[in-house]
């Protein structure tokens, strides 16, 4: 083969890349991601727990957020959780507080009950995920 039409493929080649690239860029634009951020008190269904997160209470020290959780016994309730909050990702603190409106999360029951998580302190909105299951739940009093 000649190299004038070896260049001549390659030229039509990489044309053809283009726009496949660009046929798919399209495609990818069109669609639409729904995040669904839930207010407090709302429940949600992950696997099998239900959870909802019912408050959070900023204080100088610690964000403390109150949840429900039920549908699984003896698993730790602390899994699972995080918070947004002044553009970082935090996980519960391991540190026991008191003075919590409810016990402090440990473990899981099927029949469910009121726990609070204590996260760092934190700044402006949060939002807090729970993760299980592999969805997740959001939710937030913003807006």
């Amino acid at each position: 083969m000649s190299t004038r039409k070896l260049i001549l493929t390659a030229l039509v080649c990489g044309i053809a890349i283009v726009l496949a690239g660009g046929i798919k860029l399209l495609q990818v634009a069109k669609e639409t991601t729904k995040v669904t951020v839930l207010g407090f008190g709302d429940r949600s269904t992950l696997g099998d727990m239900t959870v909802s997160v019912l408050g959070v209470a900023a204080q100088p020290d610690r964000t403390v957020v109150t949840v429900l959780m039920s549908g699984v016994d003896g698993a730790d309730a602390v899994e699972g959780w995080r918070m947004l909050a002044g553009g970082k990702v935090t996980e519960p603190v391991a540190k026991p507080w008191t003075g919590t409106d409810a016990p402090v999360c440990s473990t899981t029951t099927v029949a469910g009950g009121k726990c609070s998580l204590v996260f760092g302190s934190s700044t402006g909105t949060v939002t807090v995920a729970y993760l299980r299951a592999g969805k997740q739940s959001q939710w937030s009093n913003a807006g």
